[in-house]
This record gives structure tokens, sequence and C-alpha cells, in this order.
């Protein structure tokens, strides 16, 4: 993989990243603002900016979204965590450290808690925060339900996804998004049914939702309160 970055005007620093297997040009935010290309090995670096540009728009509303979801000191995080932003006279560097139900995040006393990169530090401490506890319960919990509702599955993997909470393929393998412990546990496992429902129907036809409302019967009520959620850290 090779990566360029670029200054373009209104928009900033470009990173673009030439990936094996991309077919298409990708465009993501980060949430600290940088904008992200990822486009074929083939394609020309110019071909990322053109494309970035045309979406001007699109990406600054995704960076007035980003500024808006600011992490906050003593939020929870996930089911078990809270987050701690603690300024410090005896540091001078912004370091962080998850330990027991605690992520914390130490910084400078001349900064402040919404320094872009006390909050970047925030957000990674809590990604930190939603793996470990993804990885514990989730697995468990996708095998209890397995087991009550007969359905087989070859093995789960937890991720970090931007736009899906799960996926299941035609060789029954589970991706769970880490996202997901930020959810209530009935929309948990809604998602974690809607994917073990994949394994026996890999599509969304009539035979899916049969399947699928067989075990969760208001399971198009539970698809619709979905959308409050976002695949990202939100601020609560």
């Amino acid at each position: 993989m090779s990566s360029k970055e670029i200054t373009v005007p209104d928009l900033g620093t470009v990173t673009l990243h030439k990936r094996k297997g991309n077919h298409n040009i990708r465009l993501s935010v980060t949430a600290d603002g940088n904008v992200r290309v990822s486009l074929p090995p083939w394609l020309p670096y110019q071909a990322g900016i053109t494309f970035a540009i045309s979406k001007a728009s699109w990406i600054e509303s995704q960076r007035q979204h980003a500024v808006r979801v600011l992490l906050k000191n003593q939020q929870s995080i996930g089911k078990a965590h809270h987050l701690y932003l603690e300024p410090s006279a005896s540091v001078s560097n912004i370091s962080s450290r998850l330990k027991s139900t605690q992520a914390k995040v130490t910084y400078p006393t001349e900064l402040s808690e919404t320094n872009p990169k006390v909050q970047k530090a925030a957000r990674l401490v809590a990604i930190r925060a939603l793996r470990s506890e993804a990885e514990t319960l989730l697995p468990k919990r996708l095998n209890t339900l397995a087991a009550q509702g007969n359905f087989t599955y070859k093995n789960v993997q937890i991720k970090q996804l931007k736009r899906r909470w799960g996926s299941c393929n035609q060789s029954k393998e589970i991706v769970l998004n880490l996202f997901l412990m930020q959810l209530p546990w009935q929309i948990i496992d809604y998602v974690i049914l809607h994917e073990l429902a994949h394994t026996k129907h890999l599509h969304h036809g009539a035979k899916f939702w049969e399947e699928l409302i067989s075990h969760v019967p208001n399971a198009k009520d539970l698809k619709r309160q979905m959308r409050e959620f976002n695949t990202d850290i939100m601020s609560l």
C-alpha cells in the first residue's frame, strides 16, 4: 500500500491511500476532521483529490458533526466503563490508560477538555474500552442466542465497523461491531439474531424475515429504533 498527503484549498490536508483489492474510490472523515481517501492502486492520486473536492459539502457536514460530538469527563462508555478527562500540572504530554472500569486521559493544564488532541486521545481510549467489553460479552451472548434458536455458526470476530452493525458470510462467519456495546441489550440481541438468521438465509427476502421474526417478534420495530444510533462513539 502507498500513501500521500496533499493540501487542498478549503479542505486542508487530504490523506490518500492506494490499496490492493479496491475497485472504487472511498471517502471518509475521521473524528478529528481529517479527510481520508482510499482508491485503487491503478488510479492516479489526482483522481482521489478530484473526488474529495466534489464531495466538499458532505465533508463539511461530517466535520460539523464531529465538532458537536465531544466526549465529556465522567461520561459512561459502553456497559461498564466511565471516561475520565483529568488535567495535571505534573505532565507535559497527553496520555491515556484503560484500567478496570476506567478509561482515563491525563493532559497538561494549559489544554482544555475540548482540545482536539485531548478529544482524540479520549476517543481512542473509549474505543479500547468498547473493544474490551465487546470481546468479553458479545461472543458469549452470540453463543447463548445461537443455542436457544438452534443456529450454528463457524466463528465470530469483533471489529470496528463504520457503516454496519454486523455481517455474516456464506461460511457462517459472523462479524460484530464493537460499537454495539453502546446500544440497549434488546437491540444488541436483535443484531445478533439478525446475523444468525443469515446463517440460514443469506439475503433479506421473505424467508429471512420469517426466520428472524420467529425469534424476535418486534424485529421491524427494533430495526426502526436502530436509526437513533450511530456506528461511532456517542456523546451522552
